[in-house]
């Protein structure tokens, strides 16, 4: 072995690494301040990275290629140890890290142990690289990013493998033949001496043994006859190779999508623990977001304000790590409900194009004066004073203003038209599918909605033309049909509804939403659900007219400013029952509604208990305090609202009441759970048009007729909706019903029927 080459190696090549590391250190600074403290709750963050970094539980939503890409990390971790020892024999011919030599550490046989593990792993890296080679050449998987470079990477991670087989079995054969050779006076004597230094001496013929070098005695019995010259160069272009490539490996990282292998682990430490419902505010309250958006009227170029995202130097230094951490593996469009039925949105594309926007002002951003150091969470936020809302963008606002870093002085590049077609995030149903699917934890729909934020509140008409009347609907009316407020409660006409005005000390309120209250088909909801409460002697109440919608729509479609005022109208209203001795406890038939309460008020003072009405109705069953009696035969489907279900982890719950209701049969369609489809309303889409005629909301009714279920069943008014109109779509509404799980239910405990039909 050569010292001085091995030393040049390391050197050279690590350098080489360190530049392109310092440069991406740097970009990283192109990013914004965070809003929380992304070090606190160190407990739950280190339990995220042995679940997703190490364990890497989402890999296997994909069985195979999951099974490969962990064979692959761990073989890598295990081979680590190895690469250390080989850079040390370059040094020193017989070093073996101390501790893992012929004659064992303390009385165990470490080196065997290690020895037998690293053949095992490194057979589990060629099958694993088999299985991606499989994928990318024989059988193309299209949600990947298929060019050469993957390619690369797998012939180098392959190479590595089988050149330190091949070391092996090389030295393995040169220690049976060490005295022969030397007592011949043999030229190769020297170099054979080097080489087996790290083996104990040959006491017993060459031979097969599985334990401990699996490989490499498997490949000694092929290369037996060689000459020994033969083995001495194949030695060392085995050891030279392994030595290298790992050098050589890291130094693409920095410029390829394997860059995750660095920041995956630091992506998934540093994620949001916030509840994945919960949209962060653009200020403190309604009052302090309008000053910023006169603040932001008032500037030559109303695009530098940061209200939401309009330049790549408003996102946050983490969306920047996310957009580093990108693998292109794909997973996220291939769940993505407007990519899989021909939108414009593909969350993949969009990382990309904004990783790329940036990578390619790398040499501008490099070239500034000055140190980028805002990167830092200035500040963070402590999440238990988020009342304050200091975490918020009107604070992080106020702190880029006053020093205004060395990125302000970029070039201004505006990303929507210029860089993204605007279809792009207007397809965006916020169903988390994306996100859910991503195995390093990267987010899409929080950056989504702050480029839509920008392009409402910013710039004013650069949002759907469709938008227009629900945004108007709620401001006026409290709900997005515009219809009068005066009509919220006339669904529970002759139920003898309580309203809170009448009883502000009831315990539980029933929130009834927008579609419940307006929409015919979703009014027989909330009158199953009430009949229900009233049947389990359930003290609760309803607000009526003081009722108004959540601003779940206007949120999700970036109007941040109406939301604020509804929900501060909400607060207000529930606050001061609550100061009555009411409302100790909200449910609610929408899961928008649900989570717009539970994970989002509390940033604008309002902290409740809320419990969607199947997990309020599944608690009533277990008290027995509602009973099953009348036999419901029908072959019943269930489809996940994302907002119950990925948002709020809420699966179960709608399947065990159906469970409980005699003569139920319930079956899954394909995708169900995490991986159920969209029903395609979310995000504001409700009141949108598709861009193409490719409906979202036909493909899961698709889905779920494909089980010939008697009743699709949901627990939602939007998909209550989508679903029915699917159902018309397929011609299937004179065949199957489309009922929420609280009408099936209404149906057995009230021996009563639901609606019949979806066409009723």
């Amino acid at each position: 072995m050569n010292p001085i080459a091995m030393a040049c190696l390391i050197i050279g090549l690590v350098g080489f690494f360190l530049v392109s590391a310092r440069k991406r250190w740097v970009l990283l600074g192109v990013g914004d301040a965070t809003y929380e403290d992304r070090t606190a709750s160190l407990a739950e963050r280190l339990r995220r990275v042995w679940t997703f970094a190490l364990f890497q539980k989402k890999m296997r939503y994909y069985y195979w290629a999951g099974v490969a890409h962990q064979l692959i990390f761990v073989g890598f971790a295990v081979l680590l140890l190895r690469t250390l020892v080989l850079w040390g024999r370059g040094f020193s011919p017989s070093f073996n890290l101390f501790v893992l030599g012929p004659d064992g550490f303390m009385g165990l046989p470490l080196g065997e142990l290690y020895a037998f593990a690293k053949d095992v792993f490194a057979l589990g890296v060629l099958a694993g690289a088999g299985v991606f080679f499989y994928y990318r050449l024989i059988r193309p998987q299209h949600r990947m990013a298929l060019g050469i470079e993957g390619l690369i990477i797998l012939g180098i991670m392959s190479t590595m493998m089988l050149a330190d087989i091949v070391y092996d079995a090389s030295i393995l054969v040169l220690n049976h033949r060490v005295a022969e050779v030397c007592a011949a006076g043999n030229d190769w004597c020297d170099s054979v001496r080097t080489l087996v230094a790290p083996l104990a001496p040959a006491t017993e013929p060459l031979s097969y043994h599985a334990y401990p070098d699996l490989a490499g005695s498997a490949v000694a019995q092929l290369l037996a006859g060689a000459g020994t010259g033969f083995l001495v160069v194949l030695a060392h272009a085995g050891f030279w190779m392994h030595s290298s490539l790992v050098l050589i490996f890291l130094n693409l990282l920095p410029h390829s999508k394997h860059f995750h292998v660095i920041t995956a682990i630091p992506n998934v430490f540093l994620s949001d623990l916030t509840a994945p419902g919960r949209l962060r505010p653009v200020a403190a309250n309604t009052e302090a977001l309008m000053g910023l958006v006169e603040q932001a009227s008032e500037q030559e170029d109303m695009n530098s304000a940061r209200i939401g995202y309009a330049r790549i130097e408003h996102f946050t230094w983490k969306d920047v790590l996310d957009f580093y951490t990108c693998t292109e593996c794909g997973r996220c469009s291939d769940n993505c409900p407007a990519f899989t039925t021909g939108k414009k949105l593909s969350p993949k594309q969009l990382t990309l194009d904004l990783r790329d926007h940036l990578y390619g002002r790398e040499k501008e951003i490099l070239d500034l004066p000055g140190p980028i150091e805002h990167w830092h969470a200035k500040g963070a936020a402590n999440e238990n004073e988020s009342a304050k809302n200091e975490g918020a963008e009107d604070s992080a606002e106020k702190t880029s203003n006053a020093a205004k870093p060395a990125s302000a002085k970029l070039a201004p590049k505006n990303l929507l038209p210029d860089l993204i077609d605007p279809d792009v995030i207007w397809a965006c149903t916020t169903c988390r599918a994306c996100e859910e699917q991503c195995p390093v934890m990267i987010t899409y729909v929080d950056k989504i909605v702050q480029m839509r934020r920008h392009e409402v509140m910013i710039k004013g008409d650069a949002f759907p033309s469709e938008l227009s009347k629900p945004f108007e609907g709620m401001e006026v009316n409290g709900n997005p049909w515009n219809l009068s407020r005066m009509d919220r409660a006339n669904w529970a006409e002759g139920l003898e509804v309580p309203m809170a005005s009448d009883k502000p000390t009831a315990e539980v309120l029933f929130w009834v939403g927008c579609a419940a209250s307006y929409d015919d088909r979703a009014k027989n909801v909330a009158r199953s659900t009430a009949r229900l409460l009233k049947l389990a002697g359930v003290d609760f109440a309803i607000l009526g007219q003081e009722e108004t919608c959540t601003g779940d729509p206007a949120r999700r479609a970036g109007n941040e400013y109406l939301f604020s005022m509804l929900a501060e109208t909400n607060v207000e209203t529930l606050n001061g029952y609550q100061k009555q001795g009411g409302v100790k406890q909200i449910i609610t038939t929408c899961p928008h509604c649900f989570n717009t309460l539970l994970n989002e008020y509390p940033d604008f003072g309002g902290k409740y208990e809320v419990v969607h009405h199947t997990d309020y109705l599944l608690g009533l069953l277990a008290g027995q305090k509602l009973t099953p009696k009348r036999a419901v035969k029908a072959r019943v489907t269930y489809h996940d609202s994302c907002y119950l279900g990925r948002y709020n982890e809420v699966y179960e719950q709608p399947r065990e009441i159906l469970r409980r209701i005699p003569g139920v049969e319930l079956v899954e369609p394909e995708t169900h759970h995490n991986k159920g489809l969209c029903c395609g309303a979310g995000g504001a889409q409700m009141w949108m048009e598709e861009q193409n005629k490719d409906r979202v909301n036909v493909k899961r009714t698709k889905q779920l007729l494909s089980v010939k279920p008697d009743v699709i069943s949901s627990a939602c008014p939007f998909c209550m909706t989508m679903l029915t109109d699917g159902l018309k779509s397929e011609e299937k509404e004179a065949s199957v019903r489309q009922l929420d799980v609280v009408e099936l239910l209404a149906e057995s405990c009230l021996e009563t029927s639901a609606v019949p039909l979806a066409a009723e």
